[in-house]
Order: C-alpha cells, then sequence, then structure tokens
C-alpha cells in the first residue's frame, strides 16, 4: 500500500469508526493527501507512519487548545517532539481529545466530548491522552503522541489494549506542551506492539541500551495490590506467570514507597505545580474550564509553602526506598491501574474514581523512574495490561522484558468467531485473547455461505471493493497451528491487509465458493448483516 493510499485508508476508517470525539483539530484530508504525494526520502525511519497529537502538544498550523477552547493559541512551529517525529518522515492527521488540562485519567472531562472506550464504549477511554490511545487502537494511526504526568500515557494503553511507553523523565523534550506539572511531565508513545513503541522513541531520542541476560522482576504481594475491579487479580498472576515461564526470575518485594508516593501527587502539595500552569487562566475563566478540573487545580493557589517543602522531603526518602528496591530487581511489574469503570460511574463520582485508577501510575514521575504498559489478556472482554516500572533510563530494559512472553500470532476473524459468536470458542479454548475491532482495506467482497453455523467468506477482488469489519486475536503459537488446522475448506487462512496498512493472518474464502451466495459487502460486515452488534 502505498503512502497516498493508506492516508485514503485513514480517514475511510475515521469514517467508518464515527468517533468524531477523538479529535480536536483534524487535518483537511487533501492537506494529507498532497504532503503524502510530496516528493520525500523513502529511507526515513519513520517514512509512512501516521500519527496522531494530543491536543496539549504545539502543532504547528493548529491551534493548541489542551482541551480547553478558550485557552487556545496558534503555535508558530511544532514542538520538539512533534519536529522530531516529522524529520523522521511521520505524517501528523491532527490533534486529540484529552481531559482537559491533561488533568485526570478518564478520558470524560473535556468539552470536546467523553472521548469513549476503543472496545466497549459504555466505558471509559482512559485520560488524559484519550483520543491519542483510541485512534491507535482503532487503526486510525501507528503511533500518538500523548503526556503522562500521574498515568495519562499507560492508563489509556491499558484499557484500550495497546502499548503506553512512558519514557524517562527528559528523555523526550517537553518544551512546546502546555504543562501540567512541568517538573514531571513527560511526552509518551501509544503504539500497538512493542517494538513500534521502542522503534519510535529510538527514532526520536537516544535511550539507554538495553541489558541482556536473565531478568529478575519484582512483583507486589496480595495484599499491596489492593482491591482489584472482579478478575483482575487472577489476569495479573497469569501474566505473571507467563513471565516466569518465559525465563524471568519472579521475586516478591515491597512496593509501599511507591503507594505513598502515589498519594502524595494529589493529596499532597504538588499539585500546587498544576495551578503554576494554568491556575491564572481558571481564575479568570472560571465557566470555560471543566467544573471537576477547576474543582481539583483552583484550591491549589492555597496550598502554604511550608507543605511543599515538607512533601519534597518526605519524597525525598520514598524515593530512596524505591530506588533499593528496584536495585534489587530488573523492574517492578503491577497491574497498569485497578479497575475499567463506565462513563456513567466516573460522571457519579469522578474524583474517587480517578483517584483510584492512579494507584500504581502516580508516583513513577515523582521518582524519575521508565515505565511500559503492556496488553495483558483481557478480562470480562475489555483488555487488561500490566506495567514494567524501571530505574531512571531502562526504557530498553522494559521492552526487552516485555518481549519475554510467550509468542502470540495475531489472526484476523470476519464472522463466525467474532466476539459473542458461535465459534469464538474454537478461539478461547485455544488461549486466544481479543486484540482490537479493525476494519479491512477497501479491498474485499463479503458474502453470506450456506453453512451451518452461517457463516460469511472474504473474498479478495481486483475492485469494487469495500472496507469489512472484523477483529484482530492472538492465539499462543501452538493454538494456532492448532486451530488453523482445523478450519474447513472453502474457508481457508491466508493474508489480508487492513486499513492501518498491516498484513495479518485472517480468514479468505475460495472464490468459486461465493457463486449464488448473498452479497451482503454493503452491509459493511458480518454482525450488520445479522444486525447485532
Amino acid at each position: 500500500m502505498s503512502l497516498v493510499e493508506r492516508v485514503r485508508a485513514a480517514y475511510r476508517r475515521i469514517e467508518q469508526v464515527d468517533r468524531p470525539e477523538i479529535w480536536i483539530d483534524l487535518r483537511p484530508e487533501a492537506d494529507v493527501l498532497a504532503e503524502a504525494a510530496a516528493p520525500a526520502d523513502r529511507g526515513l525511519p519513520l517514512y509512512g507512519k501516521l500519527v496522531a497529537v494530543k491536543g496539549n502538544i504545539d502543532v504547528a498550523g493548529l491551534p493548541t487548545t489542551a482541551g480547553c477552547p478558550d485557552y487556545a493559541y496558534k503555535p508558530e512551529a511544532d514542538a520538539p517532539v512533534v519536529a522530531r517525529l516529522r524529520a523522521a518522515g511521520a505524517l501528523v492527521l491532527g490533534t486529540t481529545n484529552l481531559d482537559q488540562f491533561a488533568t485526570g485519567l478518564v478520558g470524560t472531562r473535556s468539552p470536546y466530548g467523553a472521548v469513549r472506550n476503543a472496545v466497549d464504549a459504555e466505558y471509559v477511554s482512559g485520560g488524559s491522552s484519550s483520543g491519542s490511545a483510541v485512534a491507535v487502537a482503532l487503526g486510525i494511526v501507528d503511533l500518538a503522541l500523548g503526556t503522562d504526568t500521574a498515568g495519562s500515557g499507560r492508563v489509556p494503553a491499558a484499557f484500550n489494549g495497546i502499548v503506553g511507553l512512558k519514557p524517562t523523565p527528559g528523555l523526550l523534550p517537553t518544551e512546546g506542551v502546555v504543562p501540567a506539572c512541568a517538573s514531571i511531565d513527560c511526552v509518551s508513545l501509544f503504539a500497538r506492539t512493542v517494538e513500534e513503541a521502542t522503534f519510535a522513541l529510538t527514532c526520536l531520542a537516544e535511550p539507554a541500551q538495553a541489558h541482556p541476560g536473565r531478568f529478575r522482576l519484582g512483583v507486589p504481594s496480595p495484599d499491596q495490590l489492593g482491591p482489584l475491579a472482579p478478575g483482575w487479580a487472577e489476569a495479573f498472576d497469569a501474566a505473571v506467570s507467563d513471565y516466569a515461564a518465559a525465563g524471568a526470575e519472579v521475586t516478591t518485594v515491597d512496593i509501599s514507597a511507591f503507594l505513598e508516593a502515589a498519594r502524595l501527587l494529589y493529596g499532597g502539595a504538588f499539585v500546587a505545580e498544576r495551578y503554576t500552569a494554568v491556575g491564572e487562566f481558571i481564575d479568570a475563566h472560571p465557566d470555560a474550564v471543566d467544573p471537576v478540573v477547576r474543582s481539583i487545580i483552583g484550591p491549589a493557589r492555597d496550598i502554604p509553602a511550608h507543605r511543599l517543602f515538607a512533601d519534597q522531603a518526605t519524597l525525598a526518602g520514598l524515593r530512596a526506598e524505591a530506588l533499593a528496591t528496584l536495585a534489587g530487581v530488573d523492574a517492578l511489574l503491577v497491574p497498569t491501574t485497578t479497575e475499567h469503570p463506565t462513563i456513567a460511574e466516573v460522571a457519579a463520582d469522578p474524583v474517587a474514581v480517578n483517584a483510584r485508577l492512579g494507584r500504581f501510575t502516580n508516583s513513577t514521575n515523582l521518582f524519575g523512574l521508565s515505565a511500559l504498559s503492556v496488553p495483558a489478556g483481557t478480562v470480562a472482554g475489555r483488555p487488561f495490561g500490566v506495567m514494567f516500572l524501571g530505574a531512571p533510563h531502562d526504557d530498553l530494559k522494559l521492552a526487552a522484558l516485555a518481549g519475554l512472553r510467550r509468542a502470540w500470532v495475531p489472526i484476523v476473524v470476519v464472522g463466525a468467531h467474532l466476539r459473542g459468536q458461535p465459534l469464538n470458542h474454537e478461539l478461547t479454548s485455544r488461549g486466544g485473547r481479543f486484540v482490537s475491532a479493525v476494519s479491512t482495506a477497501a479491498s474485499y467482497r463479503l458474502y453470506a455461505l450456506d453453512t451451518v453455523p452461517p457463516k460469511p467468506g472474504l473474498v479478495r477482488v481486483a475492485s469494487g471493493g469495500v472496507p469489512v469489519a472484523a477483529e484482530v486475536w492472538e492465539l499462543p503459537v501452538a493454538g494456532f497451528g492448532e486451530f488453523v488446522a482445523g478450519i474447513p475448506a472453502p474457508l481457508a487462512i491466508g493474508k489480508l491487509e487492513l486499513a492501518d496498512g498491516r498484513s495479518v493472518s485472517g480468514f479468505l474464502c475460495e472464490p468459486e465458493a461465493t457463486e449464488g451466495a448473498e452479497d451482503i459487502s454493503a452491509k459493511g460486515g458480518w454482525l450488520a448483516h445479522l444486525g447485532v452488534g
């Protein structure tokens, strides 16, 4: 697929998913197509990659709003991290929605609308980098920039089944970023795989090299995990077992310093730095600011200076304890967050729900650590993620650790193997896990086959094709081989081209088998044909 075709597919995907709340400013398709068609160095490392940028990071030609229209300004130049992306060959599609002033882990505190989860629209996407995460999860862009102060680049990754890489503070420049807490803010990266996220980081910065050899992984005791959503403790235990089976040495460590520091970020004096960033604007424009955001930042003006110095002294002691804990292991492994609330649950109790979500993420930047959130299966059909925490500049070591987990093979399904359909158990019984909802490239026709149970047949065509709704699943290598061996004719596994440009193994049908079958391509997918979903 050429870059021009990739851009066209991205805009068709935007139309298909119908999630306008993802974007604050989406560049006109004609402008991006013109940029894609212009002569360029195809040898650039990120050539052909489409990128979304969180709306609190400067993109030349687009307003920087930080999720507040009255705050908006027109930057004269790209933020340095955006300039590095462009210099590496990436194309920017637009700026994405966020919790206003990057204050929140939920993705609902925005006048541009609550960003719905990529997998289940009744649930939150996570924040504050909500639009960026969902744009990646839905296959619109390959990479996205977020920011991360308390977990904003990791919680949305966990909720949407993608990778969130939070580099060591200072590794990526924060100039041209509207500050939340300027002393600990980080620019973060979203991608669908650890490899993609890590490669992008190496294109934008020069992280320290990974350390080869056997890894030692620290995990908290069950009592320090604290309350988790139903099924999450079991999912975490399964992830730990996977890494142990892959060769990591697992040991229990005390994470009390991490938990205590997490409470300091919003419960102590450090929140005053958020007032320093945007407090005067909020005081002058109270009606322009989300009420929850205003209730968090506004009162911080009255925090006395002596409290900040006391909290800094406390933090210094906690950081020493945390680094001592990390000195005994290569990384700490924890759930990325604690639960996955619905949009309605956040609306009913916005501050308390948000506070619970940051239990494991809030301390990371206060300690100056590296962090990486990766998918670890699903619970109740929604993504579950785990997070590696490492010492400063251990960014690539964390990526190497994440890569230890047993090999999984992606497969695209379009019919009876979709979630809720009669043959889905053939995936789940072999250890399969849902990854994301996707769309094929506009190169296929879909037919209703006369089979029991009813199944569709997907056929690639030279012209007249349409995008077809699909799902990406992953199977362990052994399970994949067993699954493929049982597929009956006229179906077969071949390479499918997705709307985001990827080529992934998936279901295809022998063209002869569609003779006389109903062409249901106009429905856009099997579930639409069945009238479900």
